[in-house]
């Protein structure tokens, strides 16, 4: 796997022909991907080019109505492209560590939780970033994203 990010030039748009392309073999997991996201009501937006991180990005974004009928919008992940792969990046508060060790998911992203160091200043949080490959690792992404959804932090 090369650590090649992908998508870097702001006035090149994402298309489903240049993500095959960036993605070869992993373009399956990522059509798998968003594909599965609808039994959770996760979708993912429309890519966005951000200055911050000099490249497009999508996110998977949890939508819904309050009884009161407002409507509220949960981020649950950030995707980028990389060369033959693509990122996920999960991020929970420090917190949540033990609650998210105890999930059902596979001794890799377990020891991706393990590892992870906090960050922020003030309110610490984890990063969980998953090089996806194959739709083999989906199943973990499914299961964190289905957490991140209904954990208010």
């Amino acid at each position: 796997m090369s650590d090649n990010m992908l998508l870097r030039d702001q006035n090149i748009p994402p298309t489903a022909d240049l993500l095959a392309e960036a993605l070869g073999a992993a373009n399956n997991a990522f059509l798998g991907l968003t594909d599965g996201l609808k039994r959770y009501g996760i979708t993912l937006t429309e890519w966005r080019y951000y200055n911050d991180g000099k490249a497009w990005f999508s996110k998977g974004e949890f939508k819904r109505t309050t009884a009161r009928g407002t409507d509220k919008v949960k981020p649950i992940f950030w995707l980028s492209v990389w060369e033959g792969f693509f990122k996920i990046a999960f991020y929970f508060g420090n917190d949540a560590r033990d609650e998210l060790l105890s999930l059902p998911i596979s001794q890799d992203a377990k020891n991706i939780i393990e590892t992870a160091k906090p960050m922020g200043k003030t309110m610490k949080f984890i990063p969980l970033v998953f090089d996806i490959t194959g739709s083999a690792q989906l199943d973990d992404v499914y299961i964190l994203a289905e957490f991140r959804k209904i954990r208010v932090k």
